[in-house]
Order: structure tokens, then sequence, then C-alpha cells
């Protein structure tokens, strides 16, 4: 399956390069995957679209602000740090901006010499890995040194880089939100528990598997990144239950996609843990855990587009993206969203 199947045309002016004012009154395509079936809404009907017993699954984790600006020492040269994953207390594996001058055995400095790390390797996805050396507390000196990382289409800095995160963020470790729940309210939360419907969360926090550009010619070469998933007894418990009772498991983003279907393919059951997830879902996969999906408008070519085409079909997902392109929906991270049920 060729990688070029998945592109489409989007006009850079549909890239949301800012969130709009109230988060529920984004837009919200609904798709039947079943009939191709397409309806314009707000965001704020999805209540309309679910039935009493289903089983909305959120991600709560939470983006920190892990993009660094420092310097390579001692000449102190201009260095940008992007972590991506804690491989142990103080050690993480980042992305450097320029890569080719920071080597094993440099160090860089950040805020002042507040904060320094000493590249002691290289990763599998061309970074680095950092020995960070400090005293108090690292997240302190994140929250204090850091920024939070937005997508390289997103041109404008954050004016509210709470906005960047949902309502229900609890567990820090994502380095770009799980963008999906980014249109609820705690207004349209509770009217959905009103409506009947369960909710329960998961965490996965977003990694390099998530946003990692295709460069492969096939889909099937492609290599995902493993990232970090919990899933507790309770939600488990929970999915289990809705599932036997004839009930839908609606996902709300493809990290949740990705963790349950992750836990089915490895343990054959949705099955309470923590682990990592690198499974790769493109057309031909079978999803076996959830029963709709939840979700914003992917890059062309994405992994993402990729998951979405496997559970609606290539074609449904292509035919509604380019009623959205006519439409005029706002695309990707700060933009509308889609329901595929």
């Amino acid at each position: 399956m060729k990688v070029e199947e998945f592109d489409y045309y989007l006009p850079e002016e549909l890239i949301a390069q800012r969130p709009i004012k109230n988060r529920d009154e984004s837009r919200l395509l609904v798709l039947q995957r079943e009939t191709g079936n397409i309806e314009h809404l707000q965001f704020k009907d999805l209540v309309d679209y679910l039935n009493p017993g289903d089983l909305l699954v959120l991600n709560n984790s939470r983006v920190i602000p892990a993009r660094l600006y420092g310097e390579k020492m001692p000449n102190r040269t201009k260095v940008e740090v992007l972590l991506i994953n804690e491989k142990r207390e103080g050690c993480w594996e980042v992305l450097v901006k320029p890569g080719k001058r920071v080597k094993k055995g440099v160090t860089i400095s950040f805020g002042d010499g507040k904060l320094k790390g000493m590249v002691v390797g290289d990763t599998e996805f061309g970074g680095r890995v950092i020995e960070f050396n400090y005293q108090g507390d690292f997240t302190t000196l994140l929250e204090q040194l850091g920024e939070l990382p937005v997508p390289p289409y997103i041109n404008e800095k954050l004016a509210e880089p709470e906005r960047y995160q949902t309502v229900y963020a609890e567990k820090k470790g994502s380095i770009a939100a799980p963008t999906a729940g980014l249109h609820f309210t705690p207004r349209l939360l509770n009217r959905i528990e009103e409506a009947g419907v369960n909710l329960t969360y998961l965490t996965l926090h977003v990694g390099l598997g998530t946003f990692k550009p295709v460069k492969t010619v096939e889909v099937e070469e492609h290599q995902m990144h493993s990232e970090y998933y919990e899933l507790d007894e309770k939600s488990a418990r929970q999915i289990i239950q809705t599932r036997e009772k004839g009930k839908r498991v609606i996902a709300v983003g493809t990290t949740v996609t990705r963790t349950l279907e992750g836990v089915v393919a490895k343990y054959n059951r949705i099955k309470a843990g923590r682990g990592f997830t690198d499974l790769f879902i493109y057309p031909g996969y079978h999803l076996k855990a959830i029963d709709g999906l939840i979700t914003n408008f992917h890059l062309p070519k994405s992994t993402l587009l990729m998951l979405v085409s496997a559970l609606a079909g290539r074609e449904n997902i292509l035919n509604a993206y380019r009623q959205a392109v006519q439409e005029r929906y706002r695309f990707f991270s700060l933009g509308d969203a889609m329901l595929i049920i």
C-alpha cells in the first residue's frame, strides 16, 4: 500500500492557527462508516449521537513544557532541545536542533546554568540521550525554563497556553496535546453524563509515535515509535462491561484508540496495566476494542490519517476530508472535529 494513497489537497489558510473562543462551538463532521453518510454540526451536538450506556474513553495526559532553549558550552552556540521520553529520572531521549553539532560528550546549559545536560548517547530515531544535572525539582525547573511545544504548522505563539490542554488534563508527560479532547468543556461533559453516557480515562503520553512523519514509500515499511500508557483496573472493567452489555466504546482520540487496540493486540483482551505501545494501525487492520472515534482532521500521508482510514475506509475518509475542505473546516490540532460511528 502506497503512502501517496493517503494524500489530499488542503489550502494552507484552513490550518487553524489559534483555538476558537468557546471549545465546544467548534464544528463537528459526523461520518457514518457503514454508509459514508456525512452531517455537519457543532461539537456541542455530540450528545445527540451518544446512547445511554455508551462509554467515552478519554486521555487525561497533560502536555509538559518540553521545549528548552539552551547554549552549547563553552562557545554558547544556541541550541533547541525537545524532550521526548524519560528513560529514567533525569535522563531523557530528546530531539536537538541543530543536531549535527551536538555530539556525545557535549554539555548544554539552560537558564544561565540552572539546568545543565550532557549528551551521553544517540537514539534510534536520530535524537540524543541527555543526562540532566540540576538542584531541586526537575518539573519545577521545566515550568520555569521550558515552553509548551506546538506543532510546526502553528506559526503563532499561544496567547493562552492552557487552551492547548484538555479541561481534564491531569498526568504530566505529553509533548503534544491529545487534541480530540480539546473540544470538551465541563458543561458538555456534564450534559453527556446526564444523558446516561459513561466517562472513563486512561493515559497515553503523546510522543514521537503520534506525529512522526512517514518517510517510506510503502505504508507497511514505516516503524512507529513507542509511547507510554497506563490503563487502570476501574477503566478496564468499565470497557469490558460496556462491551458485554452490547453498548458502544467510543474513543476520544487516536491516542486512546492505539492504547486500547495495542492492549488487545498484546493480550487478546482488555487488561489493566502500564507499558509501551507502538502499534501501527492502517487499512487492513481490524479494530477490536472500539466502536466509534472522536478525532480531529489529520495531516496528509500521516499515520493518524491511516488509522482513521482503517476504521472508516480510505475512500470514506478522503471523501469526508474533501467535503471538510469545501465547507471550510479548520484543520489539525487547533481545528474542528470529526465523529466516526
